[in-house]
């Protein structure tokens, strides 16, 4: 009978199947981080996006999408200050897509990318119609998984998780 209440490492007994349940969050992890990242780079690399107002502008998408969001003083917020807000999603989307591709704080991470998704499921494509037209719910219910399992493999949560182990003695 096993006593551990950790999963096993790599290289650690185990099947083909046991191997492909402790590596079925990777490929969702890599997707997202990658697909976050490259939605922040873009957002501050656009030079219509970072604008009050124009073609393109964060000031103009919000304003077009306040009367049709679920949360309208959501979108009144952000039109406060709309570069500010573009500025605020985009740091967030790089945090957050390099967070989930290392491994840092990994909950964390997921955390923060359900909360960017959902604030635009809220705002921007609430209106989609038939929902699933709109992809925030499903980036939404993505993050799912990885904030529940953290990045238990091939993160650098697993290494420091691993040396604080070998500091303690194996015990934490």
């Amino acid at each position: 009978m096993r006593t551990d209440t950790h999963s096993p490492h790599f290289g650690e007994g185990g099947g083909r199947r046991d191997s492909a349940a402790r590596y079925a969050l990777l490929p969702l992890r890599i997707f997202l981080g990658v697909t976050f990242i490259y939605a922040g780079l873009d957002k501050l690399t656009d030079s219509a996006f970072m604008k009050d107002s124009g073609t393109g502008s964060i000031g103009d998408m919000m304003r077009a999408v306040r009367d049709s969001s679920a949360i309208p003083a959501l979108v009144d917020l952000s039109l406060k200050s709309p570069v500010g807000f573009g500025y605020a999603i985009a740091f967030g989307e790089l945090a957050v897509g390099i967070g989930t591709l290392l491994g840092l704080l990994a909950r964390l991470a997921a955390l923060g990318g359900a909360l960017i998704s959902l604030s635009l499921w809220l705002t921007v494509s609430w209106a989609s119609d038939p929902y699933y037209y709109g992809n925030d719910l499903a980036y939404l219910m993505a993050w799912t998984p990885l904030i529940l399992a953290g990045a238990p493999l091939l993160s650098l949560d697993a290494a420091l998780r691993s040396r604080r182990r070998q500091r303690t003695g194996g015990y934490r």
